[in-house]
């Protein structure tokens, strides 16, 4: 993970030039790889909120670490109780109340999960839900004001990878998503869970070749006795 830094987002942009969070040592859960840097401004310090594969091997679950640091160039100290959430892909974060929220969208027994950390470290599951939007790149209005007690998020970027899917068309879609986690809006409509699909949704998600064999073969077994 490296930063560069700049007066403006248009730039100009200048490179540090240097690891701000290394990979872990030997046999460590980060040893692999370290991206999707998120930064918050919390109790007066940058948490830096990152993504690791376990082994490097990206079938396996991804979990998320946290490195603290007095200023945005570091240095950086990885917090010992890493990782702090055992699930997700993408890094998705933003204060709430005393603490921080976080999007557990992908990956993992702990996915498409709303948790919360009241000391930003100890996340704890406070919903299940559902059409979480992948990738998510919330607006988050103090992310970076040190705010003692944060407001939440109603809406942001994300992105979906199946825009198209036959040869030479895959390609990704930049999508707006909305929702409600402030304490600002109150939209029980965006709140409902149970959605319901027609028999099409789920006849696409048939078994494969392999899969129907291994049925077959042991109904043929059940028959035999």
């Amino acid at each position: 993970m490296a930063v560069s830094y700049a007066e403006s987002p248009d730039g100009p942009w200048t490179p540090l030039n240097q690891v701000v969070i290394p990979n872990g040592a030997e046999g460590e859960w980060d040893q692999y790889s370290i991206h999707d840097p998120y930064p918050l401004v919390y109790q007066g310090k940058v948490y830096l909120y990152y993504k690791s594969d376990s082994d490097g091997d990206p079938r396996l679950v991804r979990m998320q670490g946290l490195a603290i640091a007095d200023h945005p160039l570091g240095p950086f100290k990885k917090h010992p109780l890493n990782p702090v959430i055992n699930s997700g892909h993408e890094t998705t974060l933003f204060p709430f109340k005393e603490g921080i929220a976080a999007l557990v969208i992908k990956d993992g027994n702990e996915h498409f999960t709303v948790q919360y950390a009241e000391d930003g470290v100890n996340f704890e599951i406070a919903s299940i839900t559902s059409l979480m939007p992948v990738a998510a790149g919330p607006y988050v209005p103090d992310a970076f004001t040190g705010t003692k007690y944060g407001r939440g998020i109603t809406w942001g970027i994300c992105h979906n990878t199946w825009a198209g899917r036959g040869p030479g068309t895959n390609h990704s879609l930049l999508m707006r998503f909305d929702c409600d986690l402030s304490l600002d809006v109150d939209d029980p409509d965006m709140k409902r869970h149970g959605y319901m699909h027609k028999p099409d949704f789920y006849y696409q998600h048939g078994l494969s070749r392999q899969q129907r064999e291994r049925i077959s073969e042991a109904n043929r077994k059940l028959r035999d006795e």
